[in-house]
């Protein structure tokens, strides 16, 4: 079972083992980071995002193991225990079932790398939290 930022017990997925961790951060952030990042080399920087049923939260895919040394304050990396997606799927494929119950695929794999660097991330991540303070400090 994993728990969410806002506290709600979610259910894990199923899926191939050793596939990802998730970072999850509050959806504004994860929205200016997915931008930042698909701007970055062409939009190849960002892997599959996971969106949560209320809009609250942004998950990003990240490789195995990065929980172990996640840091950013504001968000949470979580191991999935090798559930969620490994590979991208075939062109035509079925898209698998998010790795996180009560949650959608805001950029599903295959239409994203398999997984978002953890250093890309952290940096975005930073970026998105100084835009939001500047745009906060205008009003």
């Amino acid at each position: 079972m994993v728990t969410s930022r806002s506290g709600e017990p979610r259910t894990r997925r199923g899926g191939p083992p050793g596939c990802c961790d998730v970072v999850t951060v509050p959806a504004r952030q994860g929205l200016e980071a997915v931008d930042i990042l698909r701007r970055q080399a062409e939009g190849d920087a960002v892997g599959p995002v996971l969106h949560d049923e209320g809009g609250r939260t942004l998950g990003f895919l990240v490789p195995p193991g990065t929980a172990a040394e996640w840091d950013v304050p504001g968000s949470t990396c979580a191991r999935t225990d090798g559930h969620g997606p490994q590979p991208a799927p075939a062109p035509g494929a079925p898209v698998p079932e998010p790795p996180v119950e009560g949650s959608e695929w805001l950029l599903p794999p295959g239409d994203a790398h398999l997984a978002t660097d953890p250093a890309a991330l952290r940096e975005a991540l930073g970026e998105a939290q100084r835009l939001i303070d500047a745009a906060d400090n205008r009003r």
